[in-house]
Formats: structure tokens, C-alpha cells, sequence
């Protein structure tokens, strides 16, 4: 990978960062609710009355909030370097480690962390250090 200093711009990762920071913070101020995406998303497959319209809501501005930005501004060009069944493993894998960990890196990364709970903390650092041991094995190793 290599970053290309000169044209480095930290305004658009900070400005995300704080809108998602923003995000997490008043959703559960003004609802109670924790916006980790797997939670977010297990809810609508066991829906409970009364527990749906706030779900559908988070989920709906995930998807559109991309729809609206591509009115304004280019879609970047994305360059996936893997074919069908690694991302299909990769998607299992990542799914059925957030059922095993109680929760994905949105929920404990960025809401757990922030609440200075430990078990987000220990949970996020072995996904990072997952992340690190998994990049380092499948690109220099095989």
C-alpha cells in the first residue's frame, strides 16, 4: 500500500469521524439504543413490536446517506483485489464472529470503547490485532 502524502487530506476522515462519533453519541442519548451495526441489523430478523421503526430508520440512512452523496459528488473508484469466494468467506467469517464476540466493531469500537466498557476494549483489540495477523499472513506469508 502506499499513501500519497502530498495529496493527503485529513479534513474528510476527521469531518466522517466526528458525524459518526455525533451519530452514536445522540443515538443513545435521546434513545437508549447502541448503533452497532449486527445488533441494529439482529433486531430486524427477531423483531419485537414497538422496536422496529428506529431499526428500519438507522438502516434506511445507511443506505441512502451513500445515495445522496453520489448526487453531489464522483463515487470513488473502488479496486477489490479478490475474487467471489474469498469475499463470500470473508463475509461468513466476519458474521459469525460478530455472534461470537456479542456484537460487531461499530458496537464495540465505537460506542463500547467510548463508554469505557472493557469487554469492547479487549473485543476491539483482537479485532485489530486479528485484522493485522490476518492481512500480514494472506499477503507476505502466502
Amino acid at each position: 500500500m502506499v499513501i500519497d502524502s502530498l495529496n493527503f487530506t485529513p479534513w474528510s476522515p476527521l469531518l466522517g469521524g466526528v458525524l459518526i462519533g455525533t451519530a452514536a453519541a445522540l443515538l443513545i442519548l435521546l434513545n437508549g439504543r447502541i448503533a452497532g451495526i449486527s445488533g441494529v441489523i439482529g433486531g430486524l430478523l427477531r423483531p419485537v413490536q414497538g422496536d422496529i421503526l428506529w431499526r428500519v430508520t438507522f438502516v434506511a440512512g445507511l443506505i441512502l446517506a451513500p445515495l445522496v452523496y453520489g448526487v453531489f459528488y464522483a463515487w470513488p473508484h473502488a479496486r477489490i483485489d479478490a475474487d467471489y469466494g474469498v469475499l463470500i468467506a470473508a463475509g461468513l467469517l466476519v458474521g459469525v464472529g460478530t455472534r461470537y464476540g456479542s456484537g460487531c466493531t461499530s458496537g464495540h469500537g465505537v460506542c463500547g470503547i467510548s463508554r469505557l466498557s472493557p469487554r469492547s476494549i479487549a473485543a476491539t483489540a483482537i479485532f485489530m490485532a486479528t485484522g493485522f495477523v490476518g492481512v500480514y499472513l494472506i499477503r507476505h506469508v502466502l
